[in-house]
Formats: structure tokens, sequence, C-alpha cells
């Protein structure tokens, strides 16, 4: 009869393990209840905020002087052509590098390439 006794002590001791297992269970739980009530409350205050960023911005609305717009355009605009002739020179590099690996085979022919479009990357 001992191998009942064992049964019911590994019986009991499997129940308790499982009994403190579900009440662990149950605290985090809890936990992760009372933090995603923290969290909605932290993004309720948060969309608040962006209401009334938002009238605040439409009632009145930033007025910067349009000399600081247009010098800030052309800035813009002399980086873009800096951009695209760092493109060009990267582009030609690239091809001279491929025709090196390539062992001085001649260049492949590329199609035009318009100017908005950004060059590929380079394959690896």
């Amino acid at each position: 009869m001992p191998k009942k006794d064992v049964k019911k002590n590994s019986n009991s001791n499997l129940d308790e393990v499982l009994l403190e297992n579900f009440v662990q269970l149950q605290h985090v739980l809890t936990n992760l209840a009372v933090k995603f009530e923290d969290l909605s409350g932290n993004i309720s205050r948060l969309l608040q905020l962006f209401e009334l960023s938002a009238k605040s911005f439409a009632d009145k609305p930033i007025s910067a002087p349009a000399g600081v717009d247009q010098e800030f355009l052309k800035k813009l605009d002399s980086l873009l052509d800096q951009n695209k002739t760092i493109s060009k020179g990267i582009m030609m590099m690239e091809e001279r590098v491929r025709n090196r690996t390539a062992g001085g085979m001649p260049p492949r022919q590329r199609p035009p390439q318009s100017m908005n479009r950004m060059p590929r990357p380079l394959q690896r």
C-alpha cells in the first residue's frame, strides 16, 4: 500500500503547485489589467494634448517671415542639386568598379535615367 501513499502525496503536491501557479497567474493578470488601465489613461491625456495643440495651431497659425521660407527653399534646392551631382559621381564610380571586376568587359548599355529618379542601390 505504500504506492498509494506515494501517489496521494505526489497528487497533493501537484495540486499545491498548480494552485500556487494559478494564484500567481491571477496576480500577474491583475497587474497587467492595472497597467493597461494606466496606459489607457496616459493615451487619453496625450490625445487631449494633441487636440489642444491642434486647436491652438488652428486659432493662431504660425506666421514666419516670407524671406525665411524663401531662404530655406533656396537651401533645399541647392542641397538637391548637390545630391544629384554626388549621385552621378557615385554612379560613374560604380560603373568603373564593375568594369574592373568584370575583367575589362565593355560597359553595358544603360537606359537614360530621369533626373527626378533616385539611383538604384549597389548590388552586393
